[in-house]
């Protein structure tokens, strides 16, 4: 463990970075690797103590402290009756509550101390790198906390104006009801919330705002709070309620199911964390006395038409909470008014003041206005340690087959059958995006490493499974998968050793769920928004992953992918200028080809993206003449 500490201390001060990577296993880092492995252990046995055992020590110590007077040598010899009877009547409570079951608990809980911290000095070095790669999030915030390396700066305080990141972080955090260490950047976050008190934590994917959210019920219910609200999409509340357990003391409720109802008597009596979704929201029946201290709004962009349903359920809860904080790593998905509406149900002052010309005077004038309500840092400015993420373009030429019925859907004028011709055909024949996304997962069955692959469509999911060898471990996310169920596939396929493949409809798997045991990630085609693209990415990509990516993203050549393509980048740009601080990557060069093209009916909003497309492929194909200019 010295070894390990003088280490890290010669590294650190000689500038270099401590980069612990699953594959390689360098032999020279795990001393520091087992050190951090003891560190992880007691962190989180430590926050179980204080909130198990915390009254224990309490009483203990004040009656340690009234029985002082009676360890005294004569000091009961010369004491009046009733300061004798004070003192044995303390003795007495020392007695009971040494031999309470409280004591009997803190016992048990030094017994797990000596015992795991053992068997983390002695385990062998496959269960070593084993344990960090289940908790590769975990080792790399501790190892930035020992080493001092804590990102900082303007990027980890998300641009915002300086006057705002000093109040931010005058604001002092008591987080014993953590049972794990913040990232730098992740305090900055929660003292954000905290200090604003209703705002956008919009962080890019995987940068863990669940852990942040989290993190501010625990300080609030440090100073008194005791019931805190979440809101998310049904198909991760499951790992919201993970989430709470694994990483705090505090109680966590589920609002949703038959049990509900018991469940709200449970959140009010008991206090803590409930967590329910859009949909059940409106149902719920709240005691009168029962009001939220915060409410926390995962995945807000689907709030962001204020005249549907779920959005003015959530906007009756806001109303009455004093605190709320809004969840979504693409808070834009394709306009800037729509960023616009989710800062409304937080600060309608800020969002009365936010126009068109805003947009025109550019992203860097556009942040600025809305630093008071919307924070956001992005992977490359705040984890030194995540791996390469490398996106490829997988192009491919159609066969005979896939050109047949593309031009057939194209004449129906069937978007839908146009999105999916390139892989689900009649017959036999074998489309070449399935040979090409084949030869993708024999190379990462030949390496060990696991892949999702997402499609809009359960027919092609469908396609894809069966054109996979016998021998492959398959898992299936689609919508039939119950909601409940869901989590326990993606630990199904997480848990698997070595190769294995989850198929996944990009609306299931690609929101809420955590996936950083992939390292390989197939889109079988454009979508409609980057954002759905972008969120699918990031559940791979992501804090805990210990391997660099790889996307490919199947295109098939002068179809409706082109089409989709051109315009995700035109998308892309604008998302990035408003809600990043990067600029959008130019279209791949290999995409373009001299088929004419309207791009200004291609670009025209007047007209619906799917009619558009068709009008756009059926002049390219000769089906309909070309608009006059």
């Amino acid at each position: 463990m010295a070894d390990a500490a003088q280490a890290l201390q010669r590294l650190v001060e000689h500038g270099a970075s401590v980069r612990l990577d699953a594959d390689r296993k360098d032999p020279a880092l795990e001393p520091l690797l087992r050190a951090l492995r003891v560190l992880r252990i007691v962190t989180q046995l430590h926050a179980d103590g204080i909130a198990r055992l915390g009254p224990l020590a309490d009483d203990l110590a004040d009656a340690l402290r009234r029985a002082k007077r009676a360890t005294r040598r004569g000091g009961l010899l010369i004491a009046r009756a009733a300061t004798k009877a004070a003192a044995r009547s303390a003795v007495a409570e020392v007695e009971r509550l040494l031999s309470s079951r409280q004591a009997d608990a803190a016992a048990t809980i030094l017994g797990q101390w000596d015992q795991s911290s053992s068997q983390a000095l002695t385990d062998g070095r496959d269960a070593l790198w084993a344990d960090f790669a289940r908790h590769a999030a975990v080792y790399n915030t501790l190892l930035e906390r020992v080493s001092g390396s804590t990102t900082d700066g303007a990027a980890a305080h998300g641009h915002l104006p300086q006057a705002l990141q000093n109040q931010a972080g005058q604001i002092g955090l008591d987080l014993g009801r953590l049972r794990v260490t913040l990232r730098g950047y992740q305090a900055f976050g929660v003292r954000y919330a905290l200090l604003q008190r209703r705002c956008i934590l919009g962080d890019e994917m995987g940068l863990g705002k669940t852990i942040e959210a989290i993190a501010v019920c625990a300080h609030l219910a440090a100073a008194g709070g005791r019931h805190f609200l979440v809101v998310c999409p049904a198909s991760v509340i499951v790992n919201w309620l993970n989430e709470i357990a694994s990483h705090s003391t505090l109680p966590a409720h589920r609002l949703h199911g038959p049990q509900r109802d018991e469940a709200i008597r449970h959140w009010h009596a008991d206090g803590g964390v409930a967590v329910t979704t859009f949909e059940t929201l409106s149902r719920l029946s709240l005691p009168q006395d029962l009001r939220p201290g915060v409410v926390i709004v995962d995945e807000a962009q689907l709030i962001k038409n204020p005249a549907a349903q779920r959005s003015q359920a959530v906007a009756a809860y806001l109303a009455q909470a004093p605190r709320a904080l809004f969840l979504t790593g693409t808070p834009m998905l394709n306009r800037v008014d729509e960023f616009r509406n989710l800062i409304r149900y937080l600060n309608p002052a800020v969002a009365a003041t936010i126009s068109v010309t805003d947009g025109l005077a550019g992203a860097a004038s556009f942040r600025r206005k809305v630093a008071n309500v919307y924070l956001r840092r992005n992977q490359k400015d705040v984890l030194a340690e995540l791996p390469d993420l490398i996106e490829v373009a997988d192009w491919v030429e159609m066969g005979q087959a896939e050109t047949r019925a593309y031009r057939r859907a194209v004449e129906a004028r069937q978007f839908a059958h146009m999105r999916r011709a390139a892989v689900v055909i009649d017959g036999s024949v074998m489309p070449a995006k399935v040979e090409r996304l084949r030869e993708i997962i024999q190379e990462a069955a030949d390496n060990g490493w696991k892949v999702v692959v997402f499609s809009f469509f359960l027919e092609v999911l469908e396609r894809v499974r069966v054109s996979l060898q016998e021998d492959t471990p398959v898992f299936l996310l689609s919508g039939a998968v119950p909601v409940a169920a869901r989590q326990q596939v993606v630990d199904d396929f997480s848990g698997t050793d070595g190769h294995a493949v989850l198929v996944s409809q990009i609306g299931v798997g690609g929101v809420g769920l955590n996936l950083p045991a992939a390292s390989i990630v197939v889109l079988t085609e454009p979508q409609l928004t980057p954002a759905h693209e972008e969120q699918a990415i990031r559940r791979c990509y992501r804090m805990g992953q210990t391997r660099g990516v790889r996307v490919h993203r199947l295109l098939a050549r002068n179809t409706v992918d082109q089409r989709l393509l051109e315009m995700l980048e035109r998308k892309s740009a604008l998302i990035r200028a408003y809600a990043h601080d990067s600029v959008a990557k130019s279209a791949d060069p290999l995409a373009t080809d001299g088929t004419y093209v309207d791009h200004d009916l291609l670009t025209d909003e007047a007209i619906p993206l799917d009619r558009r497309i068709i009008m756009v492929e059926r002049q390219r194909l000769g089906l309909d003449k070309r608009r006059v200019s």
